[in-house]
């Protein structure tokens, strides 16, 4: 996969890189990530030469028929764990004991804090449970990378992307052991969890949003359909209106017929 995806995306992108000297030769490490683009599990392994495995959704690995298989096939090649999600706390501590065999094996993995892409390519509140507990129950190495200029490689609605350079920025390893076995400190979490976002928020240069991204990506539907409702409303009530005025026309215009019919009866004409 590196030689054919990750080679082809080198070649036809150019993705530029910063601090590639931070990533570990060997040994365990988490790469945490902001996260724009989809292409972001792609680009970041391309460069690298570990493999960096990611967690993605057990759909792309049990969808049947030809495609599936092929699909399945891919992200398998590409470093991709499949992680249920039908379940919010079971998919969470799925992804986290994922995290820990890949660790223990003395492997890289990468986690995207956000839980999400971003929907406005600012940067939101990291989710405290799988990057901070991954971390403090491996005693890990937590690389902070931020992905640059990806979601304008292939925005929404585009079908096809558009050739141009993203880049890529590896900060320095942020060293957490001194919170070793303090894993279940919903504080200690938070607190692990805002200093990856700061460092981050540093490399990336993006506005920092404190909220989650899954609530704004709520309150961006939400406003959506409300404005749908709104337009929906607003063109019913232009539609009654104009039925209104045009049942207005045609009385008026009926009246005025019943007049000069009145008017041509009357034998002076008046």
């Amino acid at each position: 996969m590196k030689v054919t995806v990750g080679g082809s995306l080198k070649l036809a992108f150019r993705p530029w890189v910063d601090g590639l000297e931070h990533i570990p030769a060997e040994g365990p490490a988490i790469l945490a990530s902001n996260h724009l683009s989809f292409s972001d599990s792609f680009f970041l392994p391309a460069v690298l030469d570990r493999k960096v495995t990611f967690i993605a959704k057990a759909e792309y690995f049990n969808t049947p028929g030809v495609k599936g298989r092929l699909t399945a096939a891919f992200f398998k090649g590409v470093g991709q764990l499949p992680v249920d999600r039908s379940g919010a706390r079971g998919a969470g501590e799925a992804a986290i004991k994922s995290g820990i065999e890949v660790l223990e094996r003395g492997e890289l993995f990468g986690i995207y804090p956000e839980g999400t892409r971003s929907p406005d390519g600012r940067l939101y509140r990291g989710k405290p449970g799988g990057l901070a507990r991954v971390a403090l129950a491996t005693g890990a190495p937590v690389i902070p990378v931020a992905m640059i200029d990806t979601e304008k490689i292939q925005p929404p609605g585009k079908v096809m992307p558009k050739l141009m350079r993203p880049g890529i920025r590896i900060g320095e390893p942020l060293d957490f052991t001194r919170y070793q076995g303090m894993e279940h400190d919903r504080f200690v979490l938070r607190a692990v969890t805002d200093e990856v976002m700061y460092e981050i928020m540093k490399l990336s240069g993006q506005e920092y949003v404190d909220m989650y991204a899954t609530a704004m990506k709520r309150q961006i539907a939400e406003a959506a359909k409300a404005e749908k409702e709104a337009g929906k409303a607003a063109k019913a009530a232009l539609a009654q209106a104009e039925k209104e005025q045009a049942a207005k026309e045609k009385e008026q215009a009926a009246g005025e017929q019943a007049e000069r019919d009145r008017s041509a009866e009357r034998p002076d004409g008046r």
